[in-house]
């Protein structure tokens, strides 16, 4: 189909992005890579009068490793998460990630800030980044705000972001121990049946520290806690797993939709889950 007309603006900076969001209200949307918001524009489910490409905005492609923190740039597309040497010694799990989205083309343009500001559950960095407990850099016009990724999403494609702020960057600290995403989809370039991100950390024989993410298998991305800390103290064996994936699958609410029943994706829950946790143990 062919979208709505709309008005288009590549502003060069940050106050050109939010003088015309100021201007033009609920009826102006920013685009990143635009892999979410077109398809939706060319099917009538967005209606979007004002569009703002950020792809000219200086400042949001950058990757910094600086100490013990990482800073992603709203910009930083998937391919250049996978080419980035440092950032893979760094977050190996990123990288991991990022090389089981969509397929090569969409990640070429597919951006970190366009995966994690819409709100989509299907996307895999918003629970990948609740997993790596990330902080969401948010410009408005009152400045610069925080959002922690755990507090971010509020319902499907309902965010703490509010209209008149454009999400610039990701942080988090540079993950430790052990890692593993692990995602089962029905083909390439389809999102997740179920997706898991797992990091662990080892002391000795024992997992000192533990967090667990989960992606569509809830109308957000589901950090669970409690999986995490049925791990904690134990040598992640495997009355300790079981112990993580039935946490998981309470906090976890499926609908039944054209990848499968709740039963199944409840099933397909747990074994890519425990397939995780046990890949993040043995890399710890």
């Amino acid at each position: 189909m062919i979208p709505a007309a709309f008005e288009y603006y590549r502003p060069k900076d940050m106050a050109g992005v939010l003088s015309i969001l100021e201007e033009h209200g609920d009826d102006a949307r920013v685009m990143a890579g635009g892999h979410s918001l077109i398809p939706m524009m060319k099917l009538r489910m967005a209606d979007v009068g004002h569009l703002i490409d950020l792809q000219d905005v200086e400042g949001m492609s950058e990757i910094d490793i600086s100490g013990n923190t990482i800073r992603i740039g709203a910009m930083v597309t998937q391919h250049d998460i996978i080419d980035h040497h440092a950032l893979s010694a760094a977050a190996p799990i990123l990288r991991e990630a990022a090389l089981q989205i969509a397929d090569p083309q969409v990640r070429y343009m597919g951006t970190v800030g366009g995966n994690v500001a819409n709100g989509d559950p299907g996307n895999d960095m918003p629970g990948l980044m609740q997993c790596l407990d990330a902080t969401f850099h948010l410009t408005g016009p009152d400045g610069e705000h925080t959002v922690a990724a755990r507090d971010f999403y509020e319902a499907a494609y309902m965010t703490a972001r509010e209209d008149d702020q454009v999400l610039t960057a990701v942080s988090m600290p540079k993950p430790a121990g052990g890692h593993a995403y692990e995602k089962q989809k029905r083909k390439i370039g389809d999102y997740a049946t179920a997706a898991a991100a797992a990091l662990i950390v080892k002391d000795g024989f024992t997992c000192a520290s533990a967090s667990i993410a989960m992606t569509n298998l809830s109308d957000t991305p589901v950090y669970s806690e409690a999986a995490g800390a049925a791990l904690v103290g134990t040598s992640v064996d495997d009355a300790a797993v079981g112990a993580a994936v039935a946490a998981m699958l309470g906090d976890i609410d499926p609908t039944e939709d054209n990848r499968g029943p709740i039963a199944f994706k409840k099933h397909v829950a747990g074994v890519i889950l425990r397939r995780a946790i046990e890949r993040a143990w043995s890399r710890a």
